[in-house]
Formats: structure tokens, sequence, C-alpha cells
């Protein structure tokens, strides 16, 4: 059976564009930092969206979809709605109207704060925990399995609220690696029976999946397509 029939919808990810967290080499994970403005995109970032959002346009024509069937959901972070906001205005779509919708389950990762305002260098080590355990968490943080499962909830609601739209997910860096590797097994699963996506998606929440999320990397301002 192909799993990828159980979408409603046509889905694209984008990393946000570079921030001025990636400038300063800073770990910016917590939602209380992640909010603030200060910590929103840097000039080279906004360039990065503004491209994004015009090669979005470009894919959106070519398969002739229009744009009153696109949904943009963003994570609440500064960086990730400054990112959305601006491919909304590429797209000419009102940035506060319905088309347009935060969610909190697409936050960056919390890395926990032996992390949090850290520098950048210490990414590696977070990497190489998950690939031994990614059902382990940080200290104080999240694990792998942790952001997988609140990226599911999100799927699911956006499955449930739209249907035949083309659903561009703005998101971070971990999670939306994290978010590809689980619907690349979704997509390889012939195991379970099931066509529900809260099932199908629970079965491929296994060690093996989860610890290759590094696979799916994004650069900053990345747009990619994930269900066709």
């Amino acid at each position: 059976m192909e799993k990828s029939l159980v979408f409603r919808n046509k889905y694209w990810v984008l990393r946000h564009g570079k921030s001025i967290p990636n400038e300063k080499g800073l770990i910016v994970s917590s939602m209380e930092n992640g909010i603030k403005e200060e910590y929103q995109l840097a000039d080279e970032g906004v360039g990065q969206a503004q491209l994004a959002g015009e090669l979005f346009l470009k894919e959106l024509k070519q398969r002739n979809i229009p744009l009153e069937s696109v949904r943009i959901c963003y994570s609440p972070f500064a960086r990730t709605s400054h990112t959305a906001k601006v491919v909304a205005s590429v797209l000419n779509l009102p940035f506060e109207g319905p088309q347009c919708k935060m969610m909190g389950d697409l936050r960056e990762r919390y890395f926990g704060p032996s992390f949090e305002l850290f520098s950048h260098d210490k990414y590696p080590a977070i990497w190489a925990h998950d690939e031994k355990d990614p059902f382990m968490q940080l200290e104080g943080g999240e694990s792998v399995n942790d952001v997988a499962t609140r990226l599911a909830s999100a799927l699911e609601i956006i499955e449930s609220e739209f249907q035949g739209c083309a659903v561009l997910i703005v998101s971070h860096g971990d999670p939306l690696q994290i978010l590809q590797t689980v619907l690349n097994a979704t997509k390889q699963n012939t195991e379970s029976s099931s066509n529900d996506l809260a099932s199908i998606i629970r079965a491929v929440k296994v060690s093996s999946v989860l610890s290759q999320h590094r696979k799916f990397a994004l650069v900053t301002g990345e747009l990619r397509k994930t269900i066709s």
C-alpha cells in the first residue's frame, strides 16, 4: 500500500533564513528567548527568505496550484515568524489572514539549559548523542523522539484542518530534519496495515529511523518538497 496516499495535502518545508543567532554563533532554543525580536532574521536571512518565497511561487506555478490553496504554518520563534512573513509577502498573502497559521508544535527543539545561549560548537555533541539514543533526553531538553511526537501532532492538526492544500512548514534545522526523517519512513513502511496517519507515524518512530535525522539537514533558507 502506498503510504503517501494518506496525506490530504502537498507539503514543502522551509528552514528559516539566516538569523541573528546564526550570525553570532549562539544556540537559541527556548521559547522564552526564541520569540525575542533581537533573535529574528539577519539581513542576509531576509534575502534568503525572499529567494525561498520566489522559488516556492515558481513551484506552485509549475504545478498549477492556485495561491488560494496555499497554507503557511510556522513556528512562533522570531526567526521563523520573520521568514514566514517575508514569504507571505512574496506570495501577496495577508500574514494575519487565515492562510497563515502559527503553531507552537513547530517550535525549535529545546536543547536544555546546558546549551541555551551557548556556542553552536556544541551541536556535534548533541547529534552524536542522538545517534546513540534518540529517545534519551538531553539534560533538561528534548530528545529526538520528543520532537517527533509533537511534530506528528502538528501534522495531524494540519491534515484535519486543511484538504487539497499546498502547505509550507516554516521551522528550524533539527525539527525539520526530524520531520523529514519520519515522513520518509512513512513512505518506506510496508508493515502497517493501517491507513491512519497517527498509527503509521507511531510505527516508524523507532531508534533506527530517528537516529538518522542528520541525513535530512537543511541550510538556512532552504526550501524542500516533501510530500507530493
